[in-house]
This record gives C-alpha cells, structure tokens and sequence, in this order.
C-alpha cells in the first residue's frame, strides 16, 4: 500500500478516492511550508500531494528518500523543480483536464466583460449614472482570437468561442500540438498579423518568464485586447502598462499578476499595479479562471486516477 502525505486543503472526496486505489492518506493540511521538510523525513512517505503550499525542490526531495510520486492537484507545476524530480527518480503527476473547462469558461467571460463594458457599466449604474453610448461595445463574432498555446486551457476555451462566429488561431512552439476542429495552429508571425485578441495559455517556466514583453505585443499588426488566465509572470506588466498607455493595448483582463502576494510588492510592481487598477478598461480578477465547486472535485477524479495508473504500472497499487 502507497503512503502518501496531503499538505493543502482538498476537496473531501480525496481520502476516500485515495483508501480506494490502496492509498493511505496522511491528510495534514494544517502543516505550515516549513514543517513540510521535517515532516516527510519522519515517516516513509512515498507519495506527497500538494497545491501550492511548497516549492518541491532537490532539497526537499533529499528529506525523503522514499518519496516515488508527487501529485500537483491542479494544472501548472511551476512550484516543482521538474529537473530535481527527474534526477531523483520521483515522478510527477498533475490534473489540467480538471480544471480546464472551468478556465475555459472564464476566459469567455472576460472577453465578454471586456468587450461589453460590464464591470465599468455595472458600478455607474450603481451609483445612478445612466451612460448608454459610452458603454457601446464590441461583439466577438467577426473578431479574430489568437491563442498563445494550445493545451488543455486553450483548447477548453477554443472549443466555447465556436459559437460566437469568430476565427480562433492557435500558436504552440511544441511541434507535437495537433490541430483540431476549433482552431488552426499557426505560425507566430501569422498569429501577430491577424489576431484581434491575444489570450495566454501557457505555462510558467524561466525559460519563458516575460515571454509577452513589449517587444512581442509591438509585433501585432493592429492593437490588441490582452487576456491573462495562464500565469502572471509569463507576463511583463510593464509592457502591459505601456500598451495601454500608448493605445497598443485597447484593454487587458488578468487572473493573474506578476506577484499576486499584494502585501509584498516591490515599489516598481506597486506602481504598475495602481496603473491597472484605477484604468477603466482593465478587468482584475483573483487567479480564480480554475476556481470553481465542480473543478475543486474533478481535480481529485482526475489526480486519483492518473495515480491509479502509474501505481499500478509501478505495480504499486491496491491491495500490496
């Protein structure tokens, strides 16, 4: 039987779900992310799950030698040194497919407050302002969508725009990303000529930290309407600051910022931050495009299941 340790808040069908592929669960999501080190060298864990608590690096591998899995329950992983896992042998699983039509709902719904004013329209009414031409809008039927990358997110959010009657264009440096029925995969160039909407659905490494800088936005063709559901720092918030200022950007809507602990901004990322959050035709929202009640559970079935899998190619599965 695999024994793992939990350290965040699950959703509470996971210990049942773990007890039934012959996971026993050691559910301490009251442990703090210093403890974490101390308490996987106290028992011969070989599974830990996590959200975001801890930063799963080659030294905390190192606290547990026994540790063969480590499951990520949500999408991105960029709290986990991927190279330190490979080189300890500990393999990592995580569950994109539970939250992505979450996501991919989300991004519809920025778009549409967006383009149709909603927020801004919404709090003038509240305080008995009636400004109808002001709040004229933009409809996505006719506009060209460009998607920056085309995994589970992009494709969630793809397959919701084919009603709207527009043209969705993908872009993905990975060459083994397949097309498919709701969007044409193209090349970046392309994706800079035509798109009226860029929309980032890549994941966060170093590698490509501030990948959409001002000098990517200032290849665009025409300006652009900016969404952010993937992750603040493939993002430079100057370049967003500055395309608004200049008219390169006609809006931006961001689930996630560059430093999204608001208590410890830097002085320079402070006075970005006050920029986006006194413009009228930007939208910020609390990195909740995943966040919803039905993901929180599907997160667990996909995870459990991944886990069931590679227990039992491992042949470490139930009833051992």
């Amino acid at each position: 039987m695999s024994l793992c340790l939990v350290v965040d808040e699950m959703h509470p069908t996971l210990l049942p779900m773990l007890a039934s592929i012959g996971v026993a669960a050691d559910y301490r999501p009251q442990l703090t992310a210093a403890e974490v080190p101390g308490a996987l060298a106290a028992r011969p864990y070989d599974g830990l799950v996590v959200r975001s608590k801890v930063r799963v690096t080659a030294d905390l591998l190192a606290r547990a030698p026994h540790l063969r899995y480590v499951a990520r329950a949500g999408a991105g992983v960029d709290n986990i040194d991927e190279a330190a896992m490979a080189a300890a042998g500990v393999a990592l699983l995580n569950a994109p497919e539970g939250n992505r039509d979450a996501v991919g709902e989300f991004a519809v719904g920025l778009l549409l407050a967006l383009f149709r004013h909603l927020v801004r329209a919404d709090g003038e009414v509240r305080q008995g302002v009636w400004r109808r031409e002001a709040n004229r809008g933009e409809e996505i039927g006719g506009k060209t969508i460009g998607l920056l990358g085309y995994g589970h997110m992009g494709r969630a959010f793809a397959r919701r725009l084919g009603a709207f009657g527009c043209t969705v264009l993908a872009h993905d440096h990975d060459p083994a990303v397949a097309p498919d029925a709701h969007a044409a995969l193209v090349p970046l160039a392309e994706l800079q000529a035509r798109a009226d909407v860029l929309s980032l659905h890549i994941p966060y490494s170093p590698a490509n930290h501030h990948c959409v800088n001002d000098a990517f936005l200032a290849g665009f063709r025409r300006p652009l309407w900016l969404l952010n559901t993937a992750r603040g720092e493939v993002l430079d918030h100057a370049a967003v600051v500055e395309g608004l200022q200049a008219g390169r950007l006609y809006g931006a809507a961001l689930d996630v910022l560059e430093n999204e602990r608001l208590a410890t901004l830097s002085a320079a990322q402070a006075a970005r931050f006050d920029f986006l959050k006194a413009a009228p035709n930007v939208l910020l929202t609390p990195h909740i495009g995943g966040w919803t009640h039905q993901s929180y559970q599907r997160i667990n079935e996909v995870l459990v299941g991944k886990l069931a899998a590679f227990l039992g190619a491992a042949g470490g599965g139930a009833g051992e």
